[in-house]
């Protein structure tokens, strides 16, 4: 292969790290293998096959193994108190929405569980949700807010985000979902009164998150309530993504690309119009088959129509206490394999290179120079196999920005 290392600095460049004798599927131009070895420097990777006399701080011997990009969990809601494990051995026996809602289920029993518990409790709770989806090659992690659904605990929410970064070496990316549900006792207007006029301004002062979602549902909020919210998040200079068409079509999802949202998710009712204008304004489809398994839905996303259109489809795991409480991305890909009919390549790459794109992120997903250097090392015969096995199958080493974890 011909090297695609810049000679003019041979004599003058010391890497950091210098993985060789690999199997590097850089999910570039799909998954691959392309190239034997890889260099690292500052936590970027600077050069494909480097010649084999380049200096190097350290040399690591992958010794045939699979080397992969990191994943990328571009949809979660990690950061939760409680479990709502009652909740499922009602839905078991039978039981509807209706009558586990009025059992003091569904999300007002999660909200609750936050009310009663501080920043530090949430840290607890959820690293071993955070540290179980590294375990399995996550390098990049979003983590929505939405289950304080007040100013005081959509805040506290968001700042156990902030405080887990220094628990893990992920990268955690925050969203703020204040407009999930309306809160039991609010009327909607009111309360979205204060998701626009207190909660965003107060989430945009302290930085607490990269993006702003919004749940569009008849349980929940409509069209003109997301294009308010949009709206607002970006005269605060923050990025839009949007739950569409997970339950019925509210024409959100057209909506929501036309204005620029980064991702729709969900979208098991979308129409050809919203795929259209998915692609028209380079909106990412965030596929969740975890949420599609655990409550047994019937309606499946329209792939073929994502892919006659060249929409990027991604693959996340929409970690939740309800609807999916999935902690594995090798999971989430198999069943979007399974379910939704997504080749292993469509999997892979909605896992790496276009989750990232979900979250508006071009420097990782796939391996090529300048972007970050967080990757995977796997003892398999090549990358389709994390879709065709279920369980049992963890990586060999976990680097993220060139820093084994």
């Amino acid at each position: 292969m011909v090297s695609r290392f810049d000679s003019k600095r041979q004599g003058e460049t010391v890497f950091d790290l210098v993985i060789h004798n690999a199997r590097i599927h850089s999910f570039r131009d799909g998954i691959g293998a392309d190239a034997r070895s890889l260099a690292v420097t500052d936590g970027c990777i600077v050069a494909i096959d480097p010649p084999p006399c380049a200096a190097t701080v350290r040399s690591i011997d992958a010794k045939g193994r699979v080397l992969m990009p990191g994943f990328v969990d571009c949809h979660t809601h990690t950061v939760f108190a409680g479990e709502r494990m009652k909740e499922h051995a009602l839905k078991l026996a039978g039981a509807s929405y209706e009558e586990i809602a009025r059992a003091g289920g569904g999300i007002v029993s999660t909200v609750a569980a936050i009310r009663d518990a501080g920043v530090e409790q949430l840290v607890r709770e959820s690293l071993p949700r955070l540290r179980a989806l590294a375990n399995e090659g996550v390098t990049t992690l979003e983590i929505k807010s939405g289950y304080g659904l007040s100013t005081e605990l959509e805040l506290r929410m968001l700042r156990a985000v902030a405080a887990l970064r220094k628990h893990t070496g992920v990268d955690l990316v925050a969203t703020f979902l204040g407009a999930h549900t309306v809160p039991k006792g609010r009327k909607k207007n009111e309360y979205l009164d204060e998701v626009v006029e207190k909660m965003l301004p107060a989430v945009a002062a302290e930085n607490l998150a990269d993006a702003v979602d919004i749940f569009v549902e008849k349980i929940a909020f409509d069209v003109d309530d997301m294009k308010r919210v949009f709206e607002r998040a970006r005269e605060l200079g923050l990025k839009v993504k949007a739950h569409t068409d997970q339950l019925s079509n509210m024409g959100a999802t057209k909506v929501a690309a036309e204005f620029g949202a980064l991702s729709c998710d969900h979208l098991e009712h979308s129409n050809e119009d919203d795929i259209r204008a998915m692609a028209d304004n380079g909106c990412v489809a965030v596929l969740l088959p975890g949420a599609f398994y655990f409550i047994r839905e019937t309606k499946k996303p329209p792939v073929e129509l994502l892919r006659k259109h060249g929409v990027p489809i991604a693959v996340a795991t929409d970690l939740n206490p309800g609807s999916s409480p999935v902690a594995s991305m090798l999971a989430a890909m198999h069943m979007s394999c399974i379910f939704f009919g997504l080749t292993a390549e469509e999997a892979l790459l909605g896992a790496t290179r276009n989750g990232a794109r979900a979250l508006g992120m071009q420097d990782r997903g796939a391996l090529t120079v300048g972007t970050r250097a967080d990757f995977t090392l796997w003892d398999i015969p090549a990358p389709e196999f994390l879709v065709y096995q279920l369980g049992g199958l963890r990586p060999t080493a976990v680097y993220i920005q060139g820093l084994e974890q």
